[in-house]
């Protein structure tokens, strides 16, 4: 009798989403390539526009997945993917890739510096707000486990508010008494 083997492991995954994301890859990519040679860019200058707009799609779709700044990750994903729509709309006919508008030569010429300040935003990051604190709480809890007692974390003992500082009351919550602060003040739209 012969022994049925098993099947052979792909390395790659191969599936319906893997399959449509490298066509839409591809023809966004092409898209792209088309617009820029029709924009005046030739040579390597039209193919180096579809790079540079997925490569800000890609710096952008790992900022919102690691959960920093994700402000920051979805401006400049709807920037890339703007432009990435616009290209595959403008190429579908609607407009006359003889004839673009020179506003949209200037867009296409403007997107390095886009791209640029984009990608480069992205790339550095958030700042570490604070480095030190980080390092006293190592100190603290490598301290108190010496000592043998529960770590209190820097972050919790905070300097006291000047004294010159006013106090301000949280506003009443009751009917009545906003009422009264609003007749007082002469300002009742505020309260209703």
């Amino acid at each position: 009798m012969a022994e049925r083997s098993a099947p052979r492991a792909f390395p790659v995954r191969v599936d319906a989403v893997l399959v449509q994301a490298v066509i839409a890859a591809a023809l966004s990519f092409a898209h792209l390539h088309d617009l820029a040679v029709a924009a005046g860019q030739d040579g390597w200058k039209a193919w180096a526009y579809p790079i540079s707009v997925d490569l800000l799609l890609v710096a952008a779709w790992k900022r919102l997945r690691s959960g920093e700044s994700k402000a920051a990750g979805w401006c400049w994903f709807l920037v890339a993917l703007t432009a990435s729509l616009g290209a595959n709309i403008a190429t579908a006919g609607l407009l006359d890739l003889d004839h673009v508008p020179a506003s949209l030569r200037i867009v296409v010429a403007g997107w390095p510096a886009i791209a640029f300040l984009g990608g480069t935003l992205l790339a550095q990051g958030p700042a570490d707000p604070a480095p030190d604190l980080r390092e006293q709480d190592v100190e603290t809890t490598n301290e108190a486990a010496q000592q043998g007692s529960a770590p209190v974390p820097a972050s919790v003992s905070r300097p006291a508010a000047p004294a010159s500082r006013p106090v301000l009351a949280a506003p009443p919550t009751d009917r009545a008494s906003r009422r009264a602060l609003a007749a007082c003040s002469n300002s009742h739209w505020i309260w209703n």
